[in-house]
């Protein structure tokens, strides 16, 4: 056998446990299951089913928000927030991206009122600190995901205890599909450390049971509190950034707000009396006005143009920064496109789109996004050994430090490689009436510069963690980003047939596609895709597979 040939086999002989077609994330959506077609004939109609699958989290969100799991997590939080504990979200790819994203947001808002945070601190010394993130891969993970982390469970739990995770903490285990091998590891050492535990997912909680070892022994553990959001396909079968993370950010987002005003609120009447779920059915209606809908589509139809005419996309933002990077990072994996270029490497190709924040230095910039330093990764050979790690990371450790997180210059600094090529785009982007971000030191560089505004016409609902703010945010550049590559072909129906083979689930997903667009079996489509990873140094093996064995 050749050595395609004897990887195949391997992974159908021993990956059972990432054959994951039966999950619903991992399926088509009726609504969208033209998209690619829809697109090119009518954007707007296009944008109109992207927008329409978000409203699939509304009947989910309802009973949760109004279930006991929901305010036992709201009470966890208060708790420990008065007792002088620790807030741990833990997530691997988008779920760490949003666990980031939490963490953020809460430093932020201290930051931001520090009159408020030095009355609270006075009783509840240092409030600001206490919540924290983990992602799979730590906090380079945002800029590019760390291949083979997401796959053990060791390192998840690992990663916790680096964070410091003790008696007394809550800890909130966000996976998208339920599955997540590193995620559950940190549910597992949550427990182990004594902490209260949360499990938070997007299948149902049966189908897990029933196909997913692994997600059955969380579900089933009595200790773990669950959270089941599940909404059904995604709008782009398998892009669990989308409807998934979208929904997990409105429940767990809105947990924890409800604890902050709690911890604000003497008189005890802030609680769980908001209406979060009809909120976010208000915040739907506005991106799907008329006006909003022209807006993205004329954005949409500007980037694709830049895109196709072989010119990049810059986007200038402050307080936006995190929100804008975390869709602009996942269009790597999700379509194979080139991953930010760190500072001194001039051989890789550069990012298609890039971000930067006008007003601050690269480090600055960083800390204002994060609220704290860059929380890199340090792990040399003898701990991934100890860690039982594939010998790939044993051999070279991947240098995933605070210094390699500084080399992505997002701050001020000008950077030919954003404007060396025509067209060179720059879109400012502002949101709720903050105003428009300052003038890149290069701005006139640049070919031409447009201002977006999130989203369009009237402001969303304010809040104290501005969590209308980031779920507008995220929609927008969801649904602006995907309509992009659809347009431009990197979507087929609604499969992502350009999606990045770097992970086992992926491989898996990559294997599915290929068998639907070919009609091949499973096993069949296994063995083409490895002879594809083998011999091709292309971007997109499922992309390049499809067109070797149609004969296009």
């Amino acid at each position: 056998m050749t050595a395609a040939a004897d990887k195949a086999q391997h992974f159908l002989d021993n990956e059972h446990a990432f054959r994951l077609g039966v999950l619903p994330t991992e399926q088509s959506h009726p609504v969208t299951a033209h998209l690619s077609r829809v697109i090119a004939e009518d954007l707007r109609a296009g944008v109109h089913q992207l927008l329409d699958v978000d409203r699939d989290i509304i009947p989910v969100a309802e009973p949760v928000f109004a279930g006991p799991e929901y305010a036992a997590m709201v009470d966890a939080f208060e708790s420990a927030l008065h007792e002088g504990r620790k807030i741990i979200f833990t997530g691997c790819g988008a779920t760490g991206r949003l666990s980031i994203l939490l963490e953020a947001a809460w430093r932020a808002y201290w930051r931001d009122d520090p009159e408020t945070r030095i009355s609270v601190e006075e009783r509840l010394p240092g409030i600001a600190d206490r919540v924290r993130s983990v992602m799979a891969g730590g906090d380079f993970a945002l800029i590019r995901s760390v291949e083979g982390f997401e796959d053990f469970p060791v390192f998840g739990k690992y990663q916790l205890i680096e964070a410091g995770v003790a008696v007394g903490d809550v800890v909130v285990a966000i996976t998208e599909g339920g599955e997540t091998p590193f995620v559950i590891g940190t549910a597992w050492q949550g427990l182990e450390s004594g902490a209260t535990v949360f499990f938070v997912f997007n299948n149902p909680a049966d189908v897990l049971c029933e196909h997913v070892a692994r997600s059955r022994e969380v579900i089933e553990e009595d200790r773990i509190t669950k959270l089941d959001l599940s909404s059904g396909p995604m709008a782009i079968a398998g892009s669990t950034r989308m409807q998934a993370t979208t929904g997990e950010l409105l429940v767990v987002g809105a947990a924890l707000e409800t604890a902050l005003d709690r911890l604000l609120d003497d008189s005890g009447e802030l609680g769980l009396q908001t209406d979060r779920a009809e909120q976010f059915r208000m915040l739907l209606d506005r991106l799907a006005t008329a006006e909003s809908v022209d807006d993205l589509c004329g954005w949409i139809q500007l980037e694709a143009e830049a895109y196709q005419a072989g010119g990049r996309v810059t986007y200038a933002a402050d307080d936006l920064l995190l929100d804008v990077m975390t869709d602009t990072t996942e269009r790597s994996p999700t379509f194979s496109l080139p991953p930010f270029r760190p500072q001194g490497n001039d051989t890789a190709p550069v990012s298609w789109a890039f971000l930067k924040d006008p007003g601050r230095s690269t480090r600055e910039a960083w800390r204002h996004m994060l609220g704290r330093d860059p929380l890199g990764l340090t792990w040399d050979a003898a701990l991934y050994r100890d860690l039982g790690a594939p010998e790939a990371l044993v051999t070279a450790p991947p240098p995933l430090g605070p210094d390699a997180i500084l080399r992505f210059q997002i701050g001020n600094e000008q950077d030919a490689s954003r404007t060396e090529v025509t067209p060179s785009l720059l879109i400012r982007l502002r949101s709720q009436g903050r105003g428009v971000p300052q003038e890149l030191p290069d701005g006139d560089s640049y070919d031409r510069a447009v201002e977006m505004a999130i989203p369009h016409g009237r402001p969303v609902d304010s809040s104290r963690l501005r969590l209308w703010e980031h779920l507008a945010v995220k929609l927008v550049m969801n649904t602006v980003s995907t309509a992009t590559m659809t347009r431009l072909g990197y979507v087929t129906g609604n499969w992502m047939a350009h999606v990045s083979a770097s992970n086992k689930k992926l491989i898996d997903r990559s294997i599915r596609l290929v068998a639907s667009q070919t009609g091949m079996s499973y096993d069949h489509a296994c063995h083409e895709l490895f002879i594809t990873l083998e011999h091709s140094s292309g971007a997109s093996p499922v992309a390049e597979t499809i067109r070797r064995l149609l004969g296009v």
